[in-house]
């Protein structure tokens, strides 16, 4: 690895210890924003988003009550979003320097914040030092390092979906290929790379280093491949576990490529920390009251001792939730639900906004995305200073955007009305971080007679929360045991008749209870 070019830029940098600085309180629980970077906000008016930029902005997080930022991947690559690397040591020169990063993380750090990354390094393009020396060199030290589908090492193999080539916004045909994972020098490399994200001046102090990883499309058989099978045993146990020798402190969620598995294998298994509840992101959205205690249930309730569940709306491969939903109180209620339910919140940039986009067929190209991805709406007029409009008069997804002026979906003018989403994002997480039986409390399912109500409750020590939310359009009465005895309402304004409680449609009300 070229890990010591970097660090001469780093030596540059004040080196400033964790005991000398003064670190603010955390919050209460934590509250993941889940950002593409490109699409945040643009630092140098060259239309990209950016390291830099996204600094600039730390101050809005934190007003909206983030604690915890997740980026899209960092390193050079052709793509938009940055997956499928040409070097998985160096940072997009549009996202900016080492330096930039390091300020950045530092920045995160000084405000009691987390950073994470995003990786995926099972892929590489041809402009990847493994492809362009190995291809057709046996004697390559690379030569092990990717597949190939001949014993000549002239046709490397193909990447997800049995693909060898990549179609991009811009008309770029990228190669890629797959990384053989099961090689020793393979997993050494990693151990390196991942390691130094974690303590880049490897002064054990981690100020400067990521708090943890995202693994992107991690399989124990990537890709059916009969080459890679029994990886968590062979490749991301041995990687995660050296991982936390260097930091143990770090945190490593792991995306199922299966999204309808619930991923309990990889706790066990492969060793990661959290896992993405897709399955609870499909009962949300469904408004269906059985499904939600079903996956719940399951989901948070049967999840392994310090084990935990990222919970999602929205997220860089999926349409953003207000484009499926439009009625303003349903997203109210998926929301609240999101924030409450337990686990951790992961809010996808924009949002808390109710931003717009579906994937569009655009032909066959990774263009198809950039609706789910677009810039993060600052200002009413759909323009100004900062907006990173980095896929400007590049295409259909550009003629036919989703940000319009005056329609209400911006910060601009969400920020100056009370009763807009951005304002209810902000009063859920305010709960959120403000009780502890919704900072780190175990979920419980908490019954009711009404089948458009669902009910459940969060217990933390001696504090207990009760949250009801009416699925439906129409008035709902619903009665809960008698041994809830409520004390302090928190949230919503619905009738209470002893034990019975009178929602209005689509209402949440919140309770501390007794």
């Amino acid at each position: 690895m070229k890990i010591n070019v970097w660090l001469l830029v780093l030596f540059a940098l004040p080196i400033l210890s964790y005991s000398q600085r003064t670190i603010p309180k955390a919050r209460q629980g934590e509250v993941i924003y889940h950002v593409s970077q490109r699409s945040f906000y643009d630092s140098n008016g060259d239309l990209q988003g950016d390291l830099n930029g996204l600094r600039q902005k730390l101050d809005y997080l934190q007003d909206l009550g983030i604690t915890s930022i997740l980026l899209l991947p960092l390193y050079e690559a052709d793509c938009y979003h940055n997956y499928f690397a040409n070097n998985f040591e160096k940072i997009d020169a549009e996202f900016g320097t080492m330096a930039d990063y390091i300020a950045l993380v530092k920045a995160v750090h000084q405000r009691g914040m987390k950073i994470y990354l995003d990786m995926e390094t099972q892929y590489v393009t041809s402009k990847h030092i493994w492809w362009k020396d190995a291809v057709g060199n046996l004697k390559s030290p690379y030569s092990d390092y990717i597949l190939f589908d001949d014993a000549d090492h002239n046709v490397p193999a193909t990447m997800v979906f049995n693909l060898r080539e990549l179609r991009s916004y811009d008309g770029t045909v990228i190669p890629i290929t797959t990384v053989n994972l099961k090689s020793r020098k393979v997993l050494d490399y990693n151990i390196g790379l991942f390691s130094y994200f974690l303590d880049p001046n490897k002064d054990g102090e981690f100020d400067d280093g990521a708090d943890g990883f995202r693994l992107d499309h991690t399989m124990d058989n990537l890709d059916e491949k009969p080459a890679l099978t029994n990886l968590f045993e062979v490749f991301w146990k041995p990687l995660l576990t050296r991982l936390k020798q260097v930091n143990p402190a770090i945190t490593i969620v792991a995306e199922q490529a299966n999204w309808k598995e619930y991923g309990f294998d990889y706790f066990e298994k492969a060793g990661v920390d959290r896992m993405f509840g897709f399955g609870l992101q499909e009962a949300i959205l469904s408004f269906n009251k059985q499904l939600l205690i079903n996956k719940a249930d399951t989901i948070l309730g049967m999840r392994p001792p310090g084990k935990d569940q990222l919970i999602f709306l929205e997220n860089h491969d999926l349409d953003r939730f207000a484009s499926l939903e439009m009625n303003p109180q349903k997203q109210r209620v998926a929301a609240a639900i999101q924030v409450l339910i337990g686990g951790i919140p992961s809010i996808y940039y924009g949002q808390e906004l109710g931003m717009k986009g579906k994937i569009k067929a655009f032909g066959t190209t990774d263009g198809n995305d950039i609706p789910r991805r677009e810039a993060f709406e600052w200002y009413q007029s759909g323009d100004g200073k900062g907006m990173a409009l980095w896929y400007k008069n590049t295409g259909e997804w550009w003629t036919q955007t989703n940000i319009k002026a005056n329609d209400s979906i911006s910060l601009e003018e969400q920020k100056r009305d009370p009763a807009s989403l951005f304002n209810y994002y902000k009063k859920l997480i305010a709960i959120k971080h403000s009780y502890p039986a919704f900072a780190n409390g175990r979920y419980e399912n908490t019954p009711n007679d009404n089948p458009n109500v669902y009910s459940f409750r969060r217990i933390s020590g001696q504090e207990t929360a009760l949250v009801m939310v009416n699925l439906s359009d129409q008035v709902q009465k619903a009665t809960v045991s008698s041994s809830v005895k409520f004390s302090r309402r928190l949230l919503g304004d619905p009738k209470q008749y002893g034990q019975t409680i009178e929602l209005k449609p689509y209402e949440i009300g919140v309770w501390l209870t007794k």
